[in-house]
């Protein structure tokens, strides 16, 4: 089978932009224990500057499009006051909430990946990482809970806006949680071990991938349904597609130490 063609990775403004080569994996398994010994130990890992500067930018544009969110908030609150209520603004009003308060997590949750919190202090890490579901609740639960309880509105608006809220509310909770959140440790202990595995910090994925890959010619990526493969850092994978795993076959083949085929029929085939 034909390799395919091998992208190289860059950050995420530039990544779409990279230009195609031809790329053979040489073999990057069998090493001797004399340059083995030679590596340094694992360092923990850290951002770029130009990372650290990138997330910033992204956490800065997040937290204004999330003041937007709660600010459409409190002025559909303030339309609630009104008689007679304006169903059709509230329920504008909540859409456009919507869009914002999503947009802001997804700059935020990208920015966690460019720089990653430290597992080490739990509640910064869950609150850094969560964040974007906690201001979901923030711009929808208290307008929620003054539909139901106004007066003004009778049984038919109050369960169209209310369903409305609510639906929206789900929405940007989804979006806003993390569950495969980035951390320090996390890049750290994975780009050590394919460092310890292939010498190098140098994987695979697809576009569509779920999982990174340790050779470029594993069967599940190099196949027919496959046109492009991108090759980067371990980092790099979680920025562009937040893969969260190396693939199982590319793991038990570099520690077996062999660069031959493998095939497992066990394995779940992600790509």
């Amino acid at each position: 089978m034909t390799k395919k063609k091998i992208v190289k990775a860059d950050t995420p403004e530039t990544a779409e932009k990279a230009v195609k080569v031809s790329k053979v994996v040489e073999d990057n398994v069998e090493k001797t224990t004399e340059s083995a010994a030679e590596k340094p130990a694992a360092k923990v890992f850290k951002p770029t500057d130009e990372n650290k500067k990138k997330a910033t930018q992204f956490r800065i544009i997040a937290g204004i499009l999330w003041a937007i969110a709660i600010g459409l908030e409190i002025f559909a609150i303030m339309q609630l006051r009104k008689t007679p209520i304006n169903l059709g603004l509230i329920i504008g009003l909540l859409i456009v909430d919507a869009i914002f308060a999503i947009g802001g997590s997804l700059l935020w949750k990208q920015a966690n990946r460019l720089d990653p919190a430290s597992e080490k202090d739990k509640v910064r890490f869950f609150v850094q990482n969560q964040l974007g579901f906690i201001v979901g609740i923030i711009a929808f639960l208290p307008l929620i809970v003054l539909m139901l309880t106004n007066k003004d509105m009778d049984g038919k608006q109050k369960g169209i806006a209310t369903t409305v809220a609510v639906i929206a509310l789900a929405i940007v909770s989804a979006f806003g949680l993390d569950f495969n959140p980035a951390s320090i440790e996390k890049y750290t202990e994975e780009t050590a071990l394919v460092e310890s595995l292939m010498g190098d910090d140098a994987v695979f994925w697809t576009k569509s991938g779920r999982v990174y890959h340790l050779f470029d010619d594993c069967y599940t990526i190099n196949s027919d349904r496959t046109d492009e493969i991108i090759t980067g850092k371990v980092s790099q994978a979680y920025e562009l597609r937040n893969i969260e795993e190396i693939c199982k076959i590319c793991l038990k083949r570099a520690q077996a130490g062999t660069t031959a085929h493998v095939e497992d029929g066990g394995h779940d085939h992600h790509h």
